[in-house]
């Protein structure tokens, strides 16, 4: 009887501490790691692909005093109503050099990514 109790007690005292963890996980994820979040930045070029499907956009973005720039890649979808998505995010670069393989593989500052699936974030390497 004694040990069901301290099972019990120990559950109860568990799931809020999981659930907080979680949250604050969470909470870091999308405040510093979330690519949706990135700074829009000052565009610089673009470059549609072979059959027009998609336009990869690139912005400069400026972090301040203290820091360097950094380049944002985003996808557009030329055709149909799609969100446009970020797919590429580094630090430190200033110019950006952008070619298409072909319909769906760019390359961009020497980053190769399928545009259907692949993202580049410095902050993951």
């Amino acid at each position: 009887m004694f040990k069901r109790k301290i099972k019990i007690i120990s559950l109860v005292l568990a799931a809020p501490i999981l659930l907080i963890g979680g949250l604050i996980s969470f909470v870091v994820y999308w405040a510093f790691f979330d690519m949706n979040r990135l700074p829009t930045g000052n565009f610089l070029t673009e470059e549609s692909s072979p059959d027009g499907k998609y336009t990869l956009k690139a912005y400069i973005s400026d972090g301040g005093a203290t820091t360097s720039y950094a380049i944002r890649g985003e996808l557009v979808f030329n055709d149909g109503n799609k969100k446009k998505k970020n797919i590429y995010w580094n630090y430190p670069e200033e110019t950006t050099d952008v070619s298409w393989i072909d319909n769906g593989t760019v390359v961009i500052n020497g980053h190769e990514l399928d545009v259907s699936k692949d993202k580049y974030d410095f902050r993951r390497e």
